[in-house]
Order: C-alpha cells, then structure tokens, then sequence
C-alpha cells in the first residue's frame, strides 16, 4: 500500500501560480509512477500531468502545456506540480495517484486538493 497526502492548493487569481506537492509513504520502496488529475465540477476526471516511466520525460494534457511542471524529488518521496498562469478553467479538486512501474493502472489516490482560480 502507498499512501498520498496533498497539499498546496487554495484560491488564485488569474495569471497567478500554484504548487501542489504529494508525499508518498508506506510500501515506496518500489518503483512506482505519479500522476496528477482534476476534476472540475460537473465534468469527469481527467488526466493533467506524469513523468514517463520508460523515457524519464513528462507528459501534459494539452490544455495546460507551457503552463504546469511536474517534478520529483525522490530523496522526499514528493512530486510537485508547479502551476503558473492559471485560468478560471483550471479550477478543480486536483489529485495525485501512484501506479506500479510497467502497470497502466493508478491503484493509490491522495485525498485531493481544491484549487480555485477567479477571474
């Protein structure tokens, strides 16, 4: 079992920057992969940011390219996710999941994180 706790999110306006972290803890002494997600009211979830387990790359939905970093510090079992000129679109409870390496599945949730953007 992995354990998720988020933090880091809160109220913004437009144009302005965010960073959500996630401290894993538990069974982390495996290889596993994060990944974060959102939903906005009345939308379902979707997927926002990881870092490729083959490549070491990240990977971004379109809708926020040039605008979110993911990162990770592995001496802290801590992912970031570094968000900066924010839109009112962007509002949502983010989340960040874990996968074992080589599975495709996101098997531990955190608790999710309220980020509101105001126009």
């Amino acid at each position: 079992q992995v354990q998720l706790a988020e933090s880091g999110g809160g109220l913004v306006q437009a144009g302005g920057s965010l960073r959500l972290s996630c401290t894993a803890s538990g069974r982390t002494s495996g290889n596993y992969v994060m990944g974060w997600f959102r939903q906005a009211p009345g939308k379902e979830r979707e997927f926002v940011a990881t870092i490729d387990d083959n490549s070491g790359s990240p990977l971004y939905v379109d809708s926020v390219k040039g605008r979110f970093t993911v990162s990770r510090d592995n001496a802290k079992n801590t992912d970031y996710l570094q968000m900066s000129s924010l839109k009112p679109e962007d509002t949502a409870v983010y989340y960040c999941a874990a996968r074992t390496v080589g599975l495709s599945q996101f098997l531990w949730w955190g608790q999710g994180t309220q980020v509101t953007v105001s126009s």
